[in-house]
């Protein structure tokens, strides 16, 4: 398992929020659970270019910082479903407008991006 080697900098909300958010997926699969996709297989559909495991990382990571939570049920095979806890729904208005910002300038967000992908491929 990662071991941190340096402690986190949590000296104001930015860095807290950067350290419960930062991973590729989390975001979205806030985004997700919130919009009724509960189980892992579900999400991994949503989200197809991330692997079950990195998905199932972010989960837990997720679930250790108290935004989601995990429920087994007793049956065969496992069914497992995430859904988000009081705490955790309290970052679906932030995320519905990063989104919004995301849209309103994805022409320009599109072209920075596209711009630096071909810059780092040709040095």
């Amino acid at each position: 398992m990662y071991e941190r080697k340096t402690s986190p900098n949590l000296n104001c909300g930015l860095d807290l929020i950067g350290e419960v958010l930062y991973g590729k997926w989390k975001i979205r699969l806030l985004w997700f659970i919130d919009q009724g996709h509960k189980r892992p297989s579900e999400l991994l559909r949503k989200i197809p270019d991330a692997t079950r495991r990195v998905l199932n990382v972010q989960l837990k990571e997720l679930e250790d910082h108290e935004l989601v939570t995990k429920k087994i049920y007793p049956v065969v095979p496992p069914k497992v479903e995430y859904s988000l806890t009081e705490f955790g729904k309290t970052l679906i208005p932030v995320i519905g407008a990063l989104g919004q910002w995301g849209d309103a300038n994805q022409d320009r967000l599109r072209d920075v991006i596209l711009k630096r992908a071909v810059s780092s491929a040709s040095h």
